[in-house]
């Protein structure tokens, strides 16, 4: 498969890695330097484009793989206001878009774990908050995993009206505290707190490699579709 590189930091020098390891072809590396080259590369010599790039570049790189019609993975945040316009974009070229906050197989098993969770707690007087713990590098807050698992318990426990970012305080917001440190690959906590006792359920990255590993095989599903994907979508693969 002929895999276009849509940014070339730590993560698109892993997925790199990952996808020769595989047996692919590296037949591009886009990045802020040569953003120009995107235009001059033909539709058939690219199979999927996959886009870890910036929140300010992701959205022209991705329309631009729509339009030369290229599937194209997704795994950059903090653009979403823009996803319905990407989402229409790909209906119109009959293209093929996937998207997930993270790509990695046990942060969408802890996805499902704090649905779960939630459910749980309905009726219970417990107090919900969050905490994501990234590298200095990363530029959205909070993250983008964050923010789905915030969605997650929103669909769950029906008394809170959104989330919120610590400091900033709102009633029935669900606090979530964003922490920038060192190289730490991903971690997050949900933390459920009553005056008797505290549950804390938490997924913790040990490196880049599983989200690189998912965004590569996320491309070979993707490869020879038409829609738009997620996470979900290939887990009912794995399931079957």
């Amino acid at each position: 498969m002929k895999i276009l590189l849509l940014g070339y930091g730590k993560m698109g020098k892993e997925i790199e890695r990952i996808a020769l390891e595989r047996g692919h072809e590296i037949v591009g590396r886009i990045d802020v330097n040569n953003q120009h080259e995107l235009e001059n590369l033909q539709k058939d010599s690219v199979d999927v484009g996959i886009e870890f790039s910036t929140p300010a570049s992701a959205v022209g790189n991705i329309k631009t793989c729509l339009e030369k019609g290229w599937p194209v993975v997704c795994g950059t945040t903090g653009w979403l206001e823009h996803k319905k316009e990407i989402e229409a974009l790909c209906e119109n070229q009959k293209g093929a878009f996937f998207y997930a906050s993270n790509y990695s197989i046990g942060v969408n098993l802890f996805f499902k774990l704090n649905q779960q969770l939630a459910k749980l707690m309905r009726g219970h007087d417990y107090r919900v908050d969050m905490t994501e713990i990234h590298h200095i590098h990363k530029k959205d807050a909070p993250s983008g995993t964050a923010i789905t698992l915030a969605e997650g318990l929103l669909e769950e426990i029906d008394y809170m009206k959104g989330w919120t970012l610590v400091p900033e305080k709102k009633e029935g917001y669900i606090p979530i505290l964003s922490e920038r440190t060192g190289e730490v690959p991903g971690t997050h906590v949900i933390r459920y707190s009553s005056a008797v006792d505290t549950i804390e359920i938490s997924h913790t990255a040990h490196s880049r490699q599983g989200f690189a590993q998912g965004a590569v095989v996320a491309g070979e599903w993707l490869a020879g579709k038409t829609g738009i994907f997620g996470m979900d979508d290939l887990l009912k693969l794995n399931d079957q």
